[in-house]
Order: structure tokens, then C-alpha cells, then sequence
């Protein structure tokens, strides 16, 4: 490091420093949400879904657009937050609220930084007041901070008078100094040393917010705020941003599909030649899946890879996060398995064409009885040696947290009088987000563990199973498992 050139951390040496320093609620960790959390700003993703659904008026549009060049120029920078908040006036707050949710689903969860969860995660193991600090409204924090278990929201409020948004603040703004001033009031109100607490900021207005704290760390900092750091000698943290889909994912996804459907056409020639179609699918998926993950530049870095044939037949259960885990599955688990599908998939084009080779059991859960019927069905399969694949989460999550798992998987295993298999998928999100169509290269992560017997399961006592196999996934998630040497 030359002289005047701030320190440079990682994303690793800082955790490592968090998980080595002093624990306890007295101290602080502040998180700035915009350019710090996630990449980018949420402010924009509001602004365009209201110009598409034509919720702001051209007049707003307009005098929206002037602002933010103005602000670029040397102007009143929070004049955009001003103008954004009167854009709502007479709008419901819980409608607000919602669209808010939505949008954190479909498209602000993608720029969430994947390191930014690990270092909030350290934070919460040293059972840190973690707090989100930001200029931003409580309708583009709240869905995060929720997601990342962040109870403390220091925000720009805005004023609500019957359950509608009147256009006006309810507060100060919290763009430069009034930040920093929040916070300090918070950390009074709250016990919590700021001399031995962290803050995490990004723009040249988190000057103050940062230098409220013994700990700053400016974190992908802009250039006014580089000069700040280097002035007082903050080191800079430097994390990776959310993969973008380009050119390699293009070629790559076209590869994949390309390689999946020969590994296809060989398992069907190979089932018409043996006569066994079992024999065509044990040959045709792993071999289509495999050629799809090496050509799309997919590894797997495994851990427990022996307890995928430690108990067979099983019923395996997986987190779910992209469209990818489905070639994943046939990779890892490769013959004599099925997975479940809603009883309507049958007629969907596309899961007639899956449904040649991979045999589904279709369950009709619109009505209890036939479903009771379908399940005792694939239990016999299940006894007869097929295993099967259920993700119990029964939808993609929008991030890596889990969510709640549905009993199906539970029941069939029960019934079936096999063992349980969990299956931890760490990143799929990362390389293949929820509703793309592209997949990127890279490394993805799974841990496979220990087969869970249900001898003894009961269905008086299957929703504590289901909790106990649900808290297993979140405990591996926030504390992945090494490989055995």
C-alpha cells in the first residue's frame, strides 16, 4: 500500500475481522441500502413500474427527470426524493406497501450483493443492533430488510394521514448530515457504542454517516467518497456485484439445451433399442444433464456426495431458487428417480415432452380425496425402488432464505416408509435468478445430508418433522459445511 492509498479489504477479511471482534447488542452495524446492499438504486425500479403502469403524471415524469440532472450538476441532490414522495399523493400506503413487495420479488432480490447477505449474517452470529440507515422510503426497505432479519429501519418516512399518502414528509430526509444525525440519536436511544460499531455507505453523502461510527467502511465507494476515505484514512471494501446475463450466458444457456436434448435423443434410442424405457431414462438424464451443466460452464462443488446413495430409495427434498435446480437433480441424482407435478402440468406442451422421459407423478391437489390417491400410488412406486425429488417449498424463492415447506414430501415419505434426504442448494439464484431465461457460468454449491430416518414418523407429530428438515436447511445455509478431508 502506497502512502495516501486506503486500505483495500475483501469481502472475507472483513467478516473474518466482524466474527474475530468483540459480540453484543451494545455494539452497532449500520447498512446504507442503495449502491451498498444492492446494486444500483431501488428508487429506479419504483420510477419505471410507475411510468409503465402510468401511476405518475407526465408533469411529475418531467419535473422528476429535470431534478436528477440538476441534482448531477451541483443542485439539491434530494430534490428526486421530494418530488418522488408528493408523486404519491393519495395513494394507499398498503398499496404502496405491496407494490413494494412485488417489486422486491421480481426484480430488486436479483441486484441484492451476495456478499452483502454474508456480511449481515456475520453481524447477526455476534448478535450485533443491526440497522438499515437510508434516504430511501420504508417501502423500498422494508421487503430487505425483512428478508435479511433487520428489525431497525432508519428511513425517510413519509407522512400518512388515514391510511393515504399526503405527498409530504413526515421527517427529515436522511441524505447526508440528517443520516448521520439519525443514527446517533438511534444509537443513544438504543445503548449502542458507536466508537465500537460499523457502517456500510457507498455515496459521497455518507460522509458524515460513516464518521458517526468507530468501524467506517465505505463499500464500492464512489469517487467523491474514495477522496473522503483516503482523507481519513478509511479502508474501502470491495464487493462483487450480482452476475448480469451476457454474451457467455447467451452461448452458453443455447449450449446447454443444445447438449441436454442430445443426452435426450440418446437415452430414447437407447430405450427403444433395449426395449426398457428405465433404461433409455437412467442412461438419457444424467448424460443430458451433465452435457448441459459442462456446456453452459457449470461445476459442482459437492459436499456429502456419498449420502446421494447412502439410502435408496429416498425421498430427496431441495431448496428452490432457479430454473436450474432441475438439471441440477438429474445430475446428482441420476437414475431410478421421478419428481411430483400438479395434476394440470400433464397438459402443459412442454411437461408433455419432459414427462416422456422422466415418468412424474402427477398429484391432483384440488381434491383431497384423489390426491390421498395419488400419493398412495407414488408411495408404491417409491417402495418398488423408484426414488423422488421434491422441492417443498412448492415455488421458486426470490432469495436464498427458505420458505415455508409444505407437508406433501413428509407424507409420501411416511407412507412410503423410506428415508429423507436433504438436499442444500447454496447459490442456483446467483448463476440462473428466478425468472431468467439465462444461465451464467460458474460454480454451484450443494450439500447433500445425512439421510433422516422416518421410522416412527406419525401423522400427529409430521409438522415437527416438517420444522426440524426446514430449520436443517436454514442452519446449513448460515454456516456451510466443509468438505471432510
Amino acid at each position: 500500500m502506497t502512502a495516501g492509498t486506503p486500505a483495500a479489504l475483501t469481502a472475507d477479511a472483513q467478516i473474518k475481522a466482524v466474527l474475530a471482534g468483540p459480540s453484543g447488542p451494545h455494539i452497532g452495524a449500520f447498512f446504507d441500502l442503495d449502491g451498498t446492499l444492492v446494486e444500483g438504486y431501488t428508487a429506479h425500479t419504483f420510477f419505471t413500474e410507475s411510468i409503465r403502469s402510468r401511476d405518475i403524471a407526465p408533469g411529475d415524469v418531467a419535473r422528476s427527470l429535470f431534478s436528477v440532472v440538476d441534482g448531477k450538476l451541483g443542485g439539491d441532490p434530494t430534490a428526486i426524493g421530494r418530488y418522488g414522495v408528493a408523486a404519491m399523493a393519495g395513494r394507499e400506503a398498503d398499496t404502496v406497501m405491496e407494490l413494494g413487495e412485488r417489486l422486491f420479488a421480481q426484480k430488486i432480490a436479483a441486484l441484492v450483493r451476495p456478499q452483502a447477505r454474508d456480511l449481515v449474517r456475520a453481524h447477526q452470529r455476534m448478535k450485533h443492533t443491526i440497522s438499515m440507515a437510508s434516504a430511501a422510503t420504508r417501502f423500498q426497505i422494508e421487503p430487505l430488510a425483512r428478508d435479511l432479519g433487520i428489525s431497525n429501519i432508519l428511513c425517510t418516512e413519509v407522512e400518512v394521514v388515514d391510511g393515504v399518502i399526503t405527498g409530504e414528509l413526515a421527517g427529515p430526509m436522511l441524505w447526508g448530515e440528517p443520516k448521520g444525525a439519525a443514527v446517533r440519536a438511534f444509537a443513544r436511544d438504543n445503548g449502542v457504542d458507536l466508537t465500537a460499531s460499523y457502517a456500510y455507505g457507498n455515496g459521497d453523502e455518507d460522509v458524515a454517516f460513516l464518521s458517526s461510527v468507530g468501524h467506517p467502511r465505505p463499500l464500492n465507494p464512489s469517487p467523491g467518497l474514495v477522496v473522503a476515505a483516503t482523507t481519513f484514512g478509511w479502508p474501502i471494501l470491495t464487493l462483487q456485484e450480482p452476475r448480469t446475463a451476457g454474451l457467455r450466458a447467451l452461448v452458453g444457456t443455447t449450449a446447454a439445451l443444445g447438449g441436454f436434448n442430445v443426452g435426450m435423443v440418446v437415452g430414447a434410442a437407447t430405450g427403444l433399442l433395449s426395449g426398457s424405457t428405465r433404461a433409455g431414462r437412467n442412461i438419457g438424464i444424467p448424460l443430458a444433464c451433465d452435457l448441459a451443466l459442462a456446456l453452459a460452464g457449470v461445476k459442482l462443488d459437492i459436499v456429502g456426495e456419498h449420502n446421494l446413495w447412502a439410502a435408496r430409495p429416498a425421498v430427496f427434498v431441495a431448496n428452490h431458487q432457479s430454473s436450474l435446480d432441475a438439471p441440477l437433480m438429474g445430475a446428482l441424482l441420476r437414475k431410478d428417480f421421478t419428481g411430483v407435478a400438479k395434476k394440470e402440468a400433464r397438459y402443459d406442451p412442454r411437461m408433455a415432452i419432459a414427462g416422456l422421459f422422466v415418468d412424474p407423478a402427477y398429484i391432483d391437489r384440488s381434491h383431497p380425496d384423489s390426491a390421498k390417491r395419488d400419493l398412495a400410488a407414488l408411495a408404491e412406486r417409491v417402495r418398488a425402488g423408484t426414488s423422488v425429488v421434491i422441492m417443498p417449498e412448492g415455488t421458486r424463492a426470490p432469495t436464498p432464505n427458505v420458505l415455508p415447506f409444505k407437508k406433501g414430501a413428509f407424507h409420501l415419505a411416511m407412507q412410503a416408509g423410506v428415508p429423507m434426504v436433504p438436499i442444500v442448494i447454496r447459490n442456483a439464484g446467483e448463476l440462473m435468478w428466478r425468472s431468467s431465461k439465462l444461465l451464467n457460468p460458474g460454480t454451484l454449491q450443494i450439500a447433500v445430508l445425512e439421510p433422516i430416518s422416518t421410522s416412527g414418523w406419525t401423522p400427529e407429530t409430521i409438522n415437527d418433522h416438517v420444522r426440524e428438515v426446514r430449520d436443517t436447511f436454514v442452519a446449513t445455509l448460515a454456516d456451510w459445511p466443509e468438505k471432510s478431508a
